[in-house]
């Protein structure tokens, strides 16, 4: 029984972790062929921080 539940949540991780990779890639080929994407992005990248730590207050 502990073996199985181990398999089940192997299969778990390694679907989420597939579905992240795709996910990724999906995002860099968006970003290649809609070139304000990559602004968006690293813009996203800058704000998220500030954002949070604002919260904090």
């Amino acid at each position: 029984m502990k073996l199985l539940l181990r398999t089940f949540a192997a299969e778990f991780v390694f679907a989420g972790i597939l579905a992240d990779c795709l996910a990724m890639l999906l995002l860099v080929i968006l970003m290649v062929r809609f070139p304000p994407l990559i602004l968006v992005v690293a813009m996203a990248f800058w704000i998220c921080p500030k954002v949070r730590n604002t919260a904090h207050l």
